[in-house]
């Protein structure tokens, strides 16, 4: 038998975070694209990002033939690579439209993976975050220096981008973090992570 799940934030009713997500508005629009591996994960951080921005919608799957991008936005592709832009990324002379900020979610392969079967991902203009930044998840070893969790990464590029703070959707996040090292003990904590 299962536990019961919260509708909305799909975590066990017990541990349900609804009331730490919070409802944010953002010039910004984010599109989130899920890959369908990352949605039984235990943080699905990019659902708590849907949630919590006003102007986001979280898709999960591996083909988005379908996908159309809104030409009220400039559609960029949070993605690393040789011709990437760093954030803020201003806007082209006579193009004042705001950005679309298309977010693949996945470990870095099932992240190439989905750009390797969406070309028209792989076509957008790719835009970047400053390196050095710094992961809050502090229970697993990031593959790489600036290898963020995907909340992390809409907060970082939002604040970069619209330069205000959008720390407050890191809220649930960070919840999730500490109930994990409550449930393994401070003990067991500071001896497998140095905490």
């Amino acid at each position: 038998m299962s536990r019961a799940r919260c509708e909305r934030c799909a975590r066990p009713q017990t541990h349900c975070l609804c009331h730490l997500i919070p409802n944010l508005p953002s010039r910004t629009r984010v599109l989130i694209l899920q890959h369908p591996d990352e949605v039984g994960h235990a943080l699905n951080t990019a659902r708590l990002a849907a949630l919590g921005l006003t102007n986001a919608e979280l898709r999960v799957g591996e083909h988005f033939a379908d996908l159309a991008l809104d030409p009220a936005y400039r559609a960029c592709l949070l993605f690393p690579g040789e011709t990437a832009q760093m954030l803020p990324l201003a806007p082209p002379p006579g193009d004042e439209r705001p950005l679309l900020l298309v977010v693949p979610d996945g470990t870095w392969r099932k992240a190439r993976k989905l750009l390797h079967l969406n070309p028209q991902l792989a076509a957008l203009p790719r835009v970047c975050l400053p390196a050095g930044a710094r992961s809050r998840y502090r229970l697993r070893k990031a593959p790489a220096e600036g290898a963020l969790a995907t909340i992390e990464a809409i907060v970082a590029a939002l604040t970069l981008q619209e330069g205000t703070g959008f720390d407050e959707l890191l809220r649930p996040f960070d919840a999730l973090i500490e109930a994990q090292i409550a449930a393994m003990g401070e003990d067991t904590y500071r001896r497998n992570h140095g905490g």
